[in-house]
């Protein structure tokens, strides 16, 4: 049995991995609501150009955005892989369009690292830190800031007058 103060326990993140291309990627999974195949999506005018459209998810419109697009990648084929990650941040909703979703994972909140200073090929207001995990690089998704700026360009374009 060990002595009071000398276990010491770190901190476990657990994440929602997913691949968009060859690169991996994580979401807090306390963010996560669901995670769904591809379904119809309803288009808007005027919306960024990341932006898919809306989706009703059992009565509730959610915005969805095309990751590969926030994140200036080049677009794909999808596939029977191609997946929406429903998140929540403070009751707002929005999906994220993903390539394959991987695993849920467990980390050690010491293996996330800041984002290198530059990232070129993605929106690096975006990236929360940067994660090696089995000899690969995760970077791990800042859902708050993603969702909250969907969220507030899609209400400003609801507000627009017809």
């Amino acid at each position: 049995m060990e002595k009071e103060g000398q276990l010491v326990t770190e901190e476990l993140i657990q994440l929602v991995s997913f691949r968009l291309g060859e690169e991996s990627f994580g979401v807090d999974i306390l963010c996560v609501q669901e995670i769904n195949r591809m379904v119809d999506i309803t288009r808007l005018p005027e919306t960024p150009h990341y932006c898919e459209g809306v989706i009703n998810l059992r009565g509730r419109v959610i915005p969805i955005i095309d990751t590969r697009k926030r994140f200036n990648m080049p677009a794909v084929e999808r596939d029977k892989n191609t997946r929406i990650i429903v998140c929540d941040v403070d009751g707002s909703l929005a999906g994220m369009i993903v390539d394959a979703v991987e695993e849920v994972l467990r980390i050690p909140g010491s293996t996330l690292e800041a984002p290198p200073p530059i990232v070129t090929s993605l929106d690096s207001d975006y990236i929360q830190g940067v994660a090696r995990i089995d000899g690969r690089l995760l970077m791990f998704v800042d859902v708050n800031e993603l969702v909250s700026t969907i969220n507030k360009e899609v209400a400003q374009v609801e507000a627009m007058p017809a």
